[in-house]
């Protein structure tokens, strides 16, 4: 998140005063994209503390609804990350998602600032962050922690060397603030909103700051606001504890069908799997490639898809034994620039506390954390040899209430065995909420739309839509 003057009109910000929209309204100009979509890019302050002052842009698509009259306004959608650009999932939902959707609404999505259209942020080149990668493992020892601090520092220092101007202005209250605008610039009265994963945040934020403004808000893949913003060590424990249940249950499937990978002992396969690649990492050209860590990395992207691709995982850890495939390509660095630079701006990490958590993480997923813990700066749960060192001070950090008084009913949605945004997390928003609604979906994958669009895809396309909340219990199994 001086002088007297100063201070108030922070204090007016925070509160959702009309201060707060001081900022002009974006004028947008749609332009075709394709395919029947539009495109348009917004101006909206680079400081809202000073919206008057310098603009960024922020990039926009748009599909209009099908139905002009039933038409209910827009839809503003959100597909997480952070580091995700919205673009494919306008277009997903657009297309293939529920005709409710479609029909009624003006399908929106705006990408975030720092992603894709909107100002990316650059950190390490993609080669700097690849040969990172070469001094992480799947092992933990005795230099580990040491090699991971360096690591993390050199990543933070190139984010504030190539995006030093948006470094302190990227991080979700200033995206709620944005979407506040960019609902204002389509022109509706409310917001109607669906955001998955990491977009529950930005809905959650945003509930805190202009509660009155919301029509509908479906939040799927629930973060627990709280322990994200405020104790997030504790937080990334029950990712990491939850990625590793999933490879877990993923094995006993394994087991059970007797899959293409690990003849019976698909876990003794995959320790040897990572073991093997340390010792022998996959070079091109001289240079690295992957090695146990990077394998590890783009495994547990995969568990996110659920069981039905668990075929396609046994199908690639077997070609990764051959020293091929589709879990031996470096992490895109892009995407988790952004990543990790949102996380560094939304949350505080006691430096002190750093050594011991990293350590209790890699006891407690002994197959996956140490090579996400110790490695360069990654996926969600393994920033904070970054955020320990981060060298801007974030002027979008929002800590709280988040209790959305005042808000209408938003509904929470939460898959019980995804390994990317735990359930109790979904639990924990919805109880948090004041007006929060839980549904639970009984599976895997990660969140409950894209798992069962059937079950979950219709109660959420019926509260878009009407207004219309499951029964208290729902659980849904397709």
């Amino acid at each position: 998140m001086r002088f007297l003057c100063s201070a108030l009109v922070g204090v007016l910000l925070l509160a959702g005063a009309p201060s707060a929209q001081a900022a002009g309204v974006p004028v947008l100009s749609w332009t075709d994209c394709g395919d029947g979509f539009e495109c348009a890019t917004a101006e909206v302050p680079l400081d809202h503390r000073a919206p008057s002052g310098e603009k960024i842009e922020l990039g926009l698509t748009r599909m209009r609804a099908a139905d002009p009259s039933r038409r209910i306004g827009s839809l503003f959608v959100n597909p997480g990350g952070p580091g995700g650009g919205t673009d494919d999932t306008v277009r997903h939902l657009a297309t293939s998602g529920p005709a409710e959707l479609r029909e009624r609404f003006d399908i929106v999505g705006f990408d975030p600032r720092g992603v894709g259209r909107s100002q990316p942020l650059a950190c390490q080149t993609q080669e700097e962050y690849t040969r990172a990668w070469g001094n992480a493992s799947a092992r933990p020892h005795a230099r580990s922690f040491g090699t991971a601090l360096r690591d993390g520092k050199a990543f933070a220092d190139a984010c504030l060397k190539q995006s030093a101007k948006l470094l302190p202005f990227v991080g979700t209250e200033n995206v709620a603030r944005d979407m506040d605008l960019m609902r204002r610039a389509v022109g509706d009265a409310k917001l109607n909103y669906f955001g998955v994963s990491y977009g529950t945040y930005i809905g959650t934020v945003y509930a805190n700051l202009f509660p009155k403004n919301i029509r509908v808000l479906a939040l799927d893949g629930g973060y627990d606001p709280n322990t994200y913003a405020n104790r997030p060590y504790e937080y990334d424990l029950g990712q990491y504890v939850a990625i590793e249940a999933a490879l877990g249950r993923f094995f006993t499937w394994c087991v059970e069908t007797k899959c293409e990978f690990g003849a019976g002992d698909p876990r003794s396969a995959f320790v040897a799997l990572q073991n093997d690649l340390d010792r022998d990492p996959v070079v091109a050209n001289g240079k690295f490639v992957a090695n146990g860590a990077t394998l590890t990395y783009n495994l547990q992207s995969l568990l996110g898809f659920g069981d039905d691709w668990w075929w396609y995982v046994a199908q690639v850890l077997a070609e990764a034994q051959n020293r091929t495939g589709a879990l031996l390509v470096e992490p895109d660095v892009q995407f988790l620039s952004a990543n990790t630079a949102v996380e560094c701006a939304d949350r505080v990490f006691p430096p002190g506390q750093l050594k011991a958590r990293l350590a209790v993480a890699s006891r407690m997923a002994p197959l996956t954390g140490p090579a996400l813990a110790y490695a360069v700066p990654n996926y969600d749960h393994a920033h904070a040899t970054a955020c320990t060192q981060w060298p801007v001070r974030s002027q979008s950090r929002y800590s709280g209430p988040f209790s959305a008084a005042g808000a209408p009913p938003i509904l929470v949605v939460g898959n019980t065995g995804d390994p990317d945004t735990p359930y109790q997390d979904s639990v924990a928003l919805a109880s948090t909420l004041r007006s929060g609604h839980l549904l639970t979906y009984r599976g895997e994958g990660h969140t409950g739309f894209y798992r069962s669009e059937k079950c979950v895809g219709e109660k959420i396309a019926a509260y878009l839509v009407e207004r219309a909340l499951p029964s208290r219990g729902t659980f849904c199994d397709d």
